[in-house]
């Protein structure tokens, strides 16, 4: 399953709360993709994701959206 989250209009933290309840209905096989443009959310999420141990790729939209994509890394 592909979980898609558009945060690009919440403010930090909310993205980071939405993230980690979709991160733990996650199987090994699905992806979450989510969308931030909230300067904290682009600090915090990443570090979230490292020091959980998930694998995710980042990718600029534009000029202020950030896309993310992660998976279990298990």
């Amino acid at each position: 399953m592909i979980y898609k989250y558009d945060a690009t209009m919440d403010k930090c933290p909310l993205p980071l709360v939405k993230m980690r309840l979709i991160l733990k209905k996650m199987t090994q096989i699905d992806r979450c993709i989510i969308r931030i443009a909230d300067k904290g959310s682009k600090t915090d999420i990443p570090k979230y994701l490292q020091e959980k141990g998930f694998q995710y790729t980042m990718a600029q939209l534009d000029s202020s959206v950030l896309e993310l994509t992660i998976t279990t890394g298990n």
